[in-house]
């Protein structure tokens, strides 16, 4: 089977709809999910990362612009591509302002609908892009080797690591001192996929902490941010 190229979420309570988006989009060789009300569309981004977001502004109960948000107030940085029947600009204005990267209007032409998707997956891709820190990194008088797959920490202890250790330790580093949220961790380091729990990205930091921090009660490096993320600090 060849590899997925790219994992989507549509949102849409149109049965139709929603069946003819799921087809052509699995056609062109995407993973796709669905949920049929914003409900079921918040617990779906929640447990799983996906590359791409298609939400129906009209929706049941809670309306698109509302999920859109609310997939925004979680940290949550996918794609989101909005889909509505209303062609006025107010709309597309009050989307884009609720965190939306772009609007479609029904009726639309499938092959415009895939060009978009494929363009929006891509930049988000380009801008998680990692930027390479090299095969060892110094902090502290700790020494990381990331080929080796081991560390040397200030007390001169050698660590064994391991690869999740490893890929956690190299992302954290590649962002030193911004916050990197939960979200970015777990696709990078946990691939796409049904996610851990955070306590599982807490439990990586508390062995960071005891591996390579002075004093590990109060960490000069490796930081939780309480409902945003994490951040390594090399000061």
């Amino acid at each position: 089977m060849s590899q997925s190229k790219g994992s989507i979420l549509v949102v849409e309570d149109e049965d139709n709809l929603r069946d003819a988006l799921k087809l052509n989009l699995e056609l062109e060789g995407y993973s796709v999910t669905c949920a049929e009300n914003g409900a079921i569309a918040l617990k779906r981004v929640e447990e799983e990362y996906f590359d791409l977001v298609i939400l129906d502004v009209m929706l049941p109960e809670v309306d698109g612009f509302d999920v859109c948000q609310g997939i925004r107030l979680k940290n949550i940085e996918s794609p989101i591509l909005m889909l509505s029947a209303r062609s006025g600009s107010d709309d597309r204005v009050t989307g884009l302002k609720r965190g939306a990267d772009d609007y479609l209007t029904k009726p639309f032409n499938l092959e415009e609908l895939l060009l978009r998707i494929e363009k929006l997956i891509d930049k988000n891709r380009k801008i998680n892009e990692q930027h390479s820190v090299g095969e060892s990194f110094s902090f502290g008088g700790n020494t990381i080797d990331f080929k080796a797959q081991n560390a040397t920490n200030h007390k001169g202890e050698l660590i064994s690591l391991s690869k999740k250790e490893i890929m956690l330790l190299k992302l954290m580093i590649e962002y030193r001192n911004e916050v990197v949220s939960r979200e970015k961790i777990l696709q990078a380091v946990w691939g796409y996929q049904v996610f851990p729990t955070t306590r599982t990205i807490d439990n990586f930091i508390l062995s960071f902490r005891k591996y390579f921090e002075t004093d590990p009660r109060e960490p000069r490096h490796f930081h939780s941010v309480r409902g945003v993320g994490y951040k390594f600090s090399d000061e």
